[in-house]
């Protein structure tokens, strides 16, 4: 049975120890996105630190039609904010990439996330600050992100949790249900995390934390994106010379 408060409880002082020991007069600063990830981050990070040491940067690439829910999120915690549209820097660099470089479907959906992570560091060093990294175990699981992108960041309060934790976190934060169970979209392509994927973060969780998959071919696309995607979690390998 997954403790929710417990969790939560520990994961607030977990924030404050980081912070104690990594700046401690620097602020939080968190990429909002609506979703509930970055929602229960910065919920988080409010009750660790208080809302007046986090910042929440909103960074929609040109039109977003749910920055309505990023917005609400600002607004319920009482957080500053700053808004950076990073349209023109993300068609800065495809319009300068050789022609056949920009074609690559990946190269498209990857620059985005980088230029916002580029953006977060932006922010925090000028207004004294940490990134917080938003993602969680399932994403990690799978590969669902990108690397120097959104899987960067000084701390990470949700990589540990799955989603359906991090749901029931949400909750006892208080944050507003559309929030908690908002859709999980990235922004950019137009499809659902899960239609990406191709399978539910329900199906996955369950897989993750009881080793429970019906379906055969789910469980061999989840255990070849598993090992496919390792690499990211681990650091960069170095190589030691004898000396």
């Amino acid at each position: 049975m997954f403790q929710a408060e417990k969790v939560r409880q520990a994961c607030v002082e977990w924030i404050r120890d980081f912070f104690e020991q990594n700046g401690k007069d620097c602020n939080a600063v968190v990429g909002i996105s609506g979703g509930k990830d970055s929602s229960v981050v910065a919920a988080l990070c409010v009750e660790a630190l208080g809302r007046d040491r986090v910042i929440g940067v909103l960074m929609p690439c040109g039109e977003q039609p749910d920055i309505d829910c990023a917005q609400l999120l600002v607004k319920h915690l009482g957080i500053k904010s700053y808004t950076v549209n990073v349209k023109d820097a993300v068609e800065g660099v495809l319009n300068h990439l050789p022609k056949e470089l920009v074609v690559a479907t990946q190269t498209r959906t990857n620059l985005p996330p980088r230029i916002r992570m580029a953006t977060l560091y932006a922010v925090s060093q000028s207004c004294n600050g940490r990134v917080a990294n938003t993602c969680n175990l399932s994403e990690d699981w799978v590969g669902y992100s990108t690397r120097y992108g959104d899987a960067a960041g000084d701390f990470s309060p949700l990589s540990n949790l799955t989603v359906a934790e991090i749901k029931q976190i949400g909750r006892l934060c208080g944050l507003p249900e559309v929030l908690v169970e908002k859709t999980p979209i990235d922004g950019l392509c137009g499809k659902t995390d899960e239609d990406n994927l191709g399978f539910t973060y329900a199906v996955l969780d369950r897989y993750i934390r009881e080793g429970i998959i019906e379906d055969a071919e789910t469980k061999k696309r989840i255990d070849a994106l598993h090992e496919r995607n390792l690499f990211k979690l681990q650091l960069m390998p170095s190589f030691k010379p004898e000396i």
